[in-house]
Order: structure tokens, then C-alpha cells, then sequence
């Protein structure tokens, strides 16, 4: 392969480089515009690009810390909610490094945290979102006990 010597190359480049900022060059400042007036009749409504099957966001916030039994965060455990009666999970989440987690659910019912990790027993705390707007957990896992066989180890 041949390459070109830079003394042939630095030249060239440079007016490639000029004349790319030649084409470009920017067009002049244009006046603001003035916004349109609001139609009569009440405040202005946004218009929804999908047709107005926009979701609203569930306005209840459960947040919360899981901590092991030595009390300190525990990153990575399962988080699940479900309302109260139903046997399925509607929302799923894991605590993150610090062990926190935050799930919005629709507000006005009553739900089930249940809480899960490896080696522990399941926790689980009840919510009710008619009271606030957001409700704070705190769950301390405890260690499922070893079974008791009499074996030294």
C-alpha cells in the first residue's frame, strides 16, 4: 500500500476542510414568532401523539429499605406487590445497591409487599393507599434457621 506523504496530504485536507465550512455556514438569526393564542373557552389541552391512550402514572408511591439481619442494606432482593385478595403479583421490582426499592401503584386500594431472598424467610407488610400519597417500609429479613440434626460443625 502506498500512503501519501504528508507534505501531498496536509494541503489537500485543508481545502476539503475549508470548503465543508464554505456549505455550511449559518443561517441568519430570524425573528421570534409569536405564540398562538389559546383558544376561547378554558385552558389549552395537550395534544397526545398516540390518540390519547396515554396511561396516567399512578399517583401512590410504596418506597422502602430491605435490610439482612446483621442491619445492613441488602441489594438485590425480590420486591413483589399485589393487591389485597388477589393471588397473582401486579408489580415486581428488586432492591437496588443500597437496598431500596420504589414501585408506583394506583392509588385507593389496599396492597401486599412480599419480600424475598435466597437463604430467608419471606416477609410481608400490608399498605393502604388511601390514607397518604406515599408510604415508607422498612423490612429486616430474618435467615431461615438451619435444620437442627444434632451434627456438629
Amino acid at each position: 500500500m502506498r500512503f501519501l506523504s504528508r507534505s501531498r496530504f496536509y494541503p489537500a485536507f485543508l481545502l476539503f476542510c475549508y470548503s465543508l465550512n464554505d456549505a455550511q455556514a449559518p443561517a441568519p438569526p430570524q425573528a421570534p414568532s409569536a405564540p398562538a393564542a389559546p383558544a376561547p373557552g378554558g385552558p389549552q389541552t395537550q395534544d397526545h401523539s398516540n390518540n390519547g391512550k396515554t396511561k396516567p402514572i399512578p399517583s401512590f408511591l410504596i418506597i422502602g429499605t430491605v435490610f439482612n439481619e446483621k442491619a445492613l442494606s441488602f441489594p438485590g432482593v425480590q420486591v413483589r406487590i399485589r393487591r389485597v385478595g388477589e393471588r397473582k403479583f401486579a408489580w415486581e421490582t428488586y432492591t437496588n445497591g443500597r437496598g431500596e426499592f420504589a414501585v408506583r401503584v394506583p392509588p385507593g386500594m389496599d396492597y401486599q409487599v412480599v419480600v424475598h431472598a435466597k437463604k430467608y424467610k419471606d416477609q410481608t407488610k400490608d399498605v393502604d393507599s388511601k390514607v397518604d400519597v406515599q408510604q415508607r417500609l422498612s423490612i429486616q429479613l430474618e435467615p431461615i434457621a438451619p435444620p437442627n440434626t444434632g451434627a456438629k460443625s
